[in-house]
């Protein structure tokens, strides 16, 4: 087993990213739900951002989804951000919002529509290198309800021509992020359903292309920790959008619905060691919180995170081997259970101190006037949300 110092070492580098869009209003498809205090535009996405860093000493970037926090001068926004301690993350484009891409955006027939989506594409490159982020995160709305509704191997061939542009113009210390879901909004093809999908189109296009995972958009009964462990055995893992699913793609925060799997999951990223920030994996949240206060509810997502990779850091690797290597299957499972079984919340606290944070950063928010502060400034305007 690790010694407390090391787990603490691993944890102190350890970075998680918070989204944009998180921080503002958002719901169930029959209704979004207004908090006070929300934020207005993306400067102010960024103070929440800023405020959870401070606390918890774990989330230095959040994650811009545009059109959603479209500005006048993204250099400028990167500036704000590195006056609030943090900078710009993964650049997220929408194409699926706008009615031309009710039959898709880069998979879709008519070739002006596929042509207005990869030039937004492109123009999301544009802001990477206006903020200085590293990572382009793709999620495709597209597919198909019916079948015969469109041939599915002319909208791989399109998706495959739409990630190529793209990819041939990122920068050199630039890459893309290509996520999947199984279904929604189209429920008879999605166009990239799953992680083979992803890592195909991946291969296909180069280094700088890997698969981004998130918790929520497979069929029930996957098994995320072997997915992950394949993706690292060849270096496609390209990052997650952590959430949690009782059903589908429920967003609900990390590790409230089976902190276990988040556990299993961690313990496979720490086998590998790629909970290192060079590791080349990004760790990002993406979450609705429909019911819950924005910010005090991403840092318990920033808790939940670093307590499962705590508990996957205690895993004693040599017991585990030794087991494994002997057949011992109860033994085995022992030692993970006996890790998952851990208390890690005192570690943790004792991390925080070293870091000059307060050991409860849930607490500290309510102690902060945070909340008060922002309901009592954010009158006024448009509140951020849905589609704003």
């Amino acid at each position: 087993m690790k010694d407390h110092a090391a787990v603490k070492a691993a944890l102190r580098a350890m970075r998680i990213e918070t989204p944009s869009w998180a921080y503002g209003n958002s719901g169930t498809r029959f209704k979004v739900y207004a908090q006070a205090g929300v934020p207005r535009d993306a400067y102010e996405k960024v103070a929440d951002a800023a405020m959870v860093h401070r606390l918890t000493a774990a989330a230095p970037s959040v994650a811009l989804h545009i059109p959603w926090d479209r500005v006048d001068d993204y250099a400028d926004l990167a500036r704000f951000a590195a006056d609030q301690g943090i900078r710009i993350g993964a650049i997220n484009p929408n194409v699926f919002q706008e009615n031309d891409y009710k039959l898709g955006s880069v998979c879709h027939p008519d070739p002006g529509v596929r042509r207005k989506a990869v030039d937004h594409l492109l123009e999301c490159v544009d802001i990477m290198d206006a903020t200085g982020s590293q990572v382009l995160s793709l999620w495709f709305a597209d597919g198909t309800n019916y079948a015969g509704q469109d041939s599915i191997a002319a909208r791989q061939d399109r998706l495959a021509d739409a990630l190529r542009e793209v990819y041939d113009r990122l920068g050199p210390d630039q890459r893309m992020l290509v996520e999947y879901k199984l279904f929604e909004p189209h429920f008879y093809s999605m166009d990239v359903p799953d992680w083979g999908t992803s890592y195909a189109h991946c291969v296909a296009l180069g280094d700088k292309a890997q698969v981004l995972v998130d918790t929520g958009h497979h069929a029930p009964g996957t098994n995320i920790e072997f997915l992950v462990t394949v993706l690292l055995r060849f270096g496609k893992l390209g990052g997650f959008h952590f959430n949690s699913r009782n059903y589908a793609d429920d967003d609900l925060m990390v590790g409230a619905a089976d902190p276990f799997q988040l556990f299993r999951i961690a313990h496979e990223l720490v086998r590998a060691d790629a909970i290192r920030p060079d590791s080349g994996v990004e760790y990002m949240l993406d979450q609705c919180h429909n019911l819950e206060a924005k910010v005090p509810a991403l840092i318990r997502s920033v808790l939940n995170v670093q307590e499962a990779v705590a508990k996957a850091l205690l895993v004693d690797a040599d017991a585990l081997a030794t087991a494994q290597g002997a057949g011992d299957v109860l033994g085995a499972h022992g030692v993970l259970m006996d890790a998952f079984s851990t208390d890690v919340r005192p570690l943790l606290a004792e991390l925080r101190t070293e870091l000059g944070v307060d050991s409860d950063p849930i607490a500290a928010y309510h102690a902060s006037g945070y909340q008060q502060q922002i309901e009592a400034a954010r009158t006024g305007g448009q509140q951020a949300g849905w589609g704003a």
